[in-house]
């Protein structure tokens, strides 16, 4: 009940959005638009920009919409909207298209107010804690010479030219993945990195690096550590909508739950 009322309600977000767009027209068929939404069809993927691929891409998913325009055209005109098939069809269709409409409609009835959603943050202000931080970078080699003779290359260096010479050498002689970016991992807590790494990493203080080679069963590390951030909480601006749209899908799963209970109570209902 719950993943299904979740699933109307994305689609029902999505057909709402749609509605309401403006769509751009990409070519014409018989004097009918080939739109965004007819792209989308061929595409299939909401995470792809039709807009941003390649141009012979592009045509390719276009050639594939104009023969669906045409198709569909033959179809209608072939007198399938009489046959028993399409009726029946239609009227699942439309069927659903009200579930999913009137889903919409009672879900943006549904309001929290902050007042709800801070009570929310205070019962479980466990939630919103947020652990210790660093932010670093690191030189992954094979050997321990390779890494001491990186330290020894670094040393006395601090500030911008710490920062820059450590990153010059991560995209020359770093063998992590991280290495053409100078050795990047951006923002991470204790329990994301192995503990020899982590522990060594948060030992230090903003704009040092290591000054003896850090062993993991990856290899040697020389690490650089950017920035900290202490741990503690969340403050509840940060989180406020976030858990406001939680708070609504809990309360509007319990108001169509309810609808649903009482419509039971008055239906006949035959299970076979």
């Amino acid at each position: 009940m719950r993943k299904t009322i979740l699933s109307v309600v994305t689609a029902s977000v999505m057909l709402t959005s749609s509605a309401f767009a403006v769509e751009k027209v990409y070519a014409t068929v018989n004097g009918m638009n080939v739109t965004a939404d007819d792209i989308a069809m061929i595409v299939r993927d909401p995470r792809i920009n039709y807009d941003v691929l390649p141009k012979q891409t592009q045509q390719k998913i276009l050639e594939q919409a104009i023969d669906s325009k045409l198709l569909s055209q033959k179809a209608i005109k072939s007198g399938i909207e009489k046959t028993k098939t399409y009726k029946k069809a239609l009227a699942k269709l439309k069927t659903n298209l009200a579930l999913e409409t009137w889903m919409k409609k009672e879900y943006s009835n549904v309001k929290i107010t902050d007042k709800e959603a801070k009570a929310y943050y205070d019962k479980y202000s466990n939630k919103f804690v947020q652990p210790p931080q660093v932010k670093a970078r690191h030189i992954l080699v094979k050997t321990e010479k390779e890494a001491k003779d990186i330290i020894s290359q670094l040393k006395g260096l601090k500030g911008k030219k710490l920062e820059s010479k450590f990153i010059k050498l991560a995209k020359t002689k770093s063998t992590g993945p991280s290495g053409a970016n100078g050795g990047e991992l951006g923002w991470f807590t204790k329990k994301r990195m192995v503990p020899a790494f982590s522990n060594a990493a948060f030992a230090l203080k903003a704009g040092e690096i290591t000054t003896k080679p850090v062993k993991t069963q990856f290899g040697y590390h020389v690490i650089y550590v950017e920035a900290k951030k202490d741990g503690g909480k969340i403050p509840f601006e940060n989180v406020k909508n976030r858990i406001k749209a939680q708070l609504k899908v809990v309360a509007f799963q319990k108001k169509v739950q309810a609808i649903a209970k009482k419509l039971r109570a008055k239906a006949k209902i035959q299970k076979f």
